[in-house]
């Protein structure tokens, strides 16, 4: 089993951080705009009725995962060209 260098475990750390980063970026980022639709559309007036109320949390969990989602391939451009940067050897 090969063992790695002090730069890789460096390197590797650094692109788990820069993930962890850009994931916390990206979800404060789309919990604040999940709100802001939730606002923006009065969307818990639909409480009033049980129906209404059954269907506000999927559709709110529905919103904030379209939005977390699309922020997928800007992660991983970010993070990628953050990893082609670094020198592994």
């Amino acid at each position: 089993m090969a063992h790695l260098t002090a730069i890789e475990i460096s390197n590797w750390i650094a692109i788990y951080v820069a993930a962890g980063l850009c994931c916390a970026i990206a979800m404060v980022l789309s919990v604040s705009m999940a709100l802001h639709g939730l606002w923006k559309e009065r969307a818990w007036t639909d409480i009033g009725t049980v129906r209404g109320a059954v269907l506000f949390i999927p559709k709110a969990w529905w919103r904030w995962q379209k939005l977390y989602f699309l922020s997928t391939p800007v992660t991983l451009g970010i993070v990628g060209s953050f990893a082609a940067s670094l020198s592994w050897a």
